[in-house]
């Protein structure tokens, strides 16, 4: 148990270096996120030759995904935009988001039933919000831009959810990647002639960044998360990702010392948020137990 632990904040911990290497590469959003797609949807499908765990799907069930495959490569590219719009800490503050939008979401798109306090801490959330905004003008565009991938985020995690009720999880990645990086070059044409860049192909350092990348930050957390998910509830790996963004904002501070260039407002609202996701776990959490513990009584009951 111990090590399925350590396997899955690992996998968080290597998903936190998304930012690091996205200002790392000196592509534009849309460009990087094309070649990300493309080198993770050619390593999805290697992956799923040799495993054999990729099922054929029907043209509805592979439509379905394709379109949250659609959301995962907006929402990249809307997180990579928050980046280079802003900086690694303000992506990051605003990816915590996701936590918040799901909650909210989820009862409307699932039809779970809504909490109060879902509602408390989305409203702590927001006032967070409101003070890195406030107090950060100069990275407006790049927290709009953020929201609105946490946005998108909470709605294909949602959706995943759904999903792996009845997939295994490489089918579902790989149909998802590979219909995101078709979706992404059909859309391309428009994005370049909207935000047109400079720069198309990336130097032989880049090349080897985005591999790295790839493989880091996609591949080998992937793997480590499965792992972990054989003897990890999906509720506590669910609970556990949230520390995504802790992680990538102690690791922009590490390596750009980013929090040199920001003003108090943005640590008191980014620990708004935080706070508002650490209290929204740990009351999901107990919650949880609660719950386990009243089957158990009431499975023994029913002997």
């Amino acid at each position: 148990m111990r090590q399925a632990y350590l396997f899955l904040h690992i996998s968080i911990l290597l998903w936190g270096f998304t930012g690091i290497f996205a200002r790392a590469i000196n592509l534009s959003e849309g460009v990087l996120v094309w070649y990300r797609m493309l080198l993770t949807s050619i390593c999805w499908l290697l992956i799923g030759c040799f495993s054999n765990r990729v099922k054929r799907l029907n043209l509805r069930d592979t439509f379905r995904i394709s379109l949250v495959g659609l959301l995962v490569a907006v929402h990249w590219l809307f997180f990579y935009g928050s980046i280079k719009y802003s900086n690694i800490s303000v992506g990051m503050s605003c990816l915590a988001m996701i936590a918040v939008f799901s909650s909210l979401l989820e009862p409307m798109i699932t039809g779970r039933r809504f909490h109060w306090y879902e509602l408390m801490f989305g409203l702590l959330a927001a006032i967070g919000m409101f003070m890195i905004f406030q107090f950060n003008a100069e990275y407006r565009t790049g927290i709009i831009l953020g929201l609105v991938s946490a946005f998108l985020g909470s709605i294909f995690t949602i959706q995943n959810t759904l999903l792996m009720t009845r997939y295994n999880s490489e089918t579902v990645t790989t149909y998802e990647l590979c219909s995101g990086f078709i979706y992404l070059t059909l859309l391309m044409p428009a994005y370049l002639f909207l935000f047109p860049t400079d720069k198309y192909f990336p130097s032989n350092n880049e090349w080897l960044l985005l591999t790295i990348f790839t493989i880091v930050c996609t591949v080998i957390p992937f793997n480590l998360s499965m792992k972990a998910l054989k003897h990890v509830s999906a509720f506590t790996a669910n609970l556990s990702i949230n520390m995504e963004p802790v992680y990538g904002i102690f690791l922009a501070f590490i390596f750009y010392h980013e929090q040199k260039e920001l003003p108090p407002g943005f640590f008191i609202g980014t620990i708004i948020i935080l706070l508002s996701v650490i209290l929204y776990m740990i009351l999901k959490y107990r919650q949880h137990r609660r719950n386990e513990k009243a089957e158990r009584v009431m499975n023994a009951e029913s002997l």
